[in-house]
């Protein structure tokens, strides 16, 4: 497994982003689909953010995190698990990542840093993996599988309390 980390905002340094990001993306991966896959980080600010927010999304505000899987993967029916990944293709796609609003929900929520980067890393990750929360059934797997995998990192439920 691969994490390509491009850092636009110096910030990110200070925090280890790319030993977050490979941390968390592999334990994502190890628990839904081991193997040897790629994906690239683009650790930026809200203003960046808000750009490809705007572009990709038509939503021209700032976001905390952002994917773009590398193929349509999306389950056949709603709360169902997405097909795994084509081995033969081991690019899932692209993450962004901004610091600026990283840091406000952290701080609103009560949460240390590190573990709110991880958490969202996990969560663009179960994107790319195909994963959703378009509908209830959706939300809620997604949230029971980043639960269980911040569990294996030691990091406590982010949707309790």
């Amino acid at each position: 497994m691969t994490v390509e980390t491009m850092i636009e905002d110096e910030r990110w340094h200070d925090v280890g982003i790319a030993d977050l990001a490979e941390r968390a993306v592999a334990a994502a991966l190890a628990r839904l689909a081991p193997g040897s896959w790629e994906v690239s980080l683009l650790a930026c600010d809200d203003t960046r953010i808000a750009a490809l927010n705007a572009t990709f999304r038509g939503k021209a505000i700032a976001t905390n995190v952002l994917s773009w899987p590398s193929d349509e993967r999306g389950a056949a029916a709603p709360g169902a698990m997405p097909a795994l990944p084509d081995p033969q293709d081991p690019e899932l796609g692209d993450l962004a990542i901004a610091f600026d609003t990283c840091v406000a929900e952290a701080r609103a929520g009560g949460v240390a840093f590190a573990d709110h980067v991880t958490h969202l890393l996990i969560h663009g990750t179960l994107h790319l993996l195909g994963f959703d929360h378009e509908d209830d059934a959706d939300g809620d797997l997604m949230e029971r599988l980043e639960t269980e995998i911040l569990a294996t990192l030691g990091i406590a439920d982010p949707y309790r309390g």
